[in-house]
């Protein structure tokens, strides 16, 4: 049996260890001094590495941002998909408190990735298809729950990002470490469902009526 397969496997698992290793450097040095900062000078420093070797991993700096943000993605979506599953009430109020309490917690542990996620902080960057996948699966999974509570129009969708994006900005910009404006999650859910949810339907009333719809819509905004 030809040992060919073998070798390829292991040269590829040895690739793979190596762009890891290079990614989780640049992660090091963007939570030290910033996403901007970052210079393959110092990145192949930090990984104890050259910078030849950086180029034969990644063949711009960009690059390495968009392997940070497939991963940053993944991991956003991995926290996402928790929710429902961890979170035993069918109430909005208790669901989406919940949903942006984990995402206030997921962002402002990490503002680095917060910023490289969802803050257009990389003059000329934009992430590849393959690396905002997870994304744009977060965004469809988000759209069905609020459908599941009555709530289907876009702009439901709209309110939602820029109320937690904005609580967010505002806890890392003016309070950070503190709660001041996590304190105030459950009452901007309270005002979002006041708004949007339709009187009187039930989380089972609106699932029964919008089983029968497909959604055709599936742009994002990057």
């Amino acid at each position: 049996m030809s040992k060919a397969p073998a070798v390829n496997e292991w040269r590829e698992a040895r690739r793979q260890s190596a762009r890891d290793a290079i990614v989780d450097a640049a992660w090091a040095l963007v939570r030290e001094e910033g996403l901007a900062a970052l210079t393959l000078r110092d990145l192949a420093k930090k990984a104890r590495i050259t910078t030849p070797t950086v180029y034969a991993y990644f063949d711009s700096k960009h690059a390495i941002y968009d392997a940070m943000f497939g991963q940053a993605a993944a991991e956003f979506a991995d926290m996402t998909s928790q929710l429902e599953s961890t979170v035993d009430s069918d109430d909005p109020q208790v669901l989406f408190a919940q949903s942006m309490r984990r995402f206030v917690d997921f962002c402002t542990s990490d503002v680095a990735r917060y910023q490289l996620l969802f803050q257009r902080t990389i003059p000329g960057f934009e992430p590849s298809a393959e690396s905002y996948a997870p994304a744009v699966r977060t965004l469809e999974a988000t759209r069905a729950r609020f459908a599941r509570h009555g709530m289907t129009d876009p702009k439901h969708i709209d309110m939602w990002t820029a109320m937690v994006t904005g609580v967010v900005d505002q806890q890392i910009s003016n309070d950070p470490g503190g709660d001041r404006w996590a304190r105030l999650i459950d009452d901007c859910v309270a005002m979002l469902l006041a708004y949007c949810q339709p009187t009187g339907v039930s989380a089972k009333q609106a699932k029964r009526r919008t089983t029968s719809k497909t959604t055709t819509d599936k742009g994002v905004r990057k």
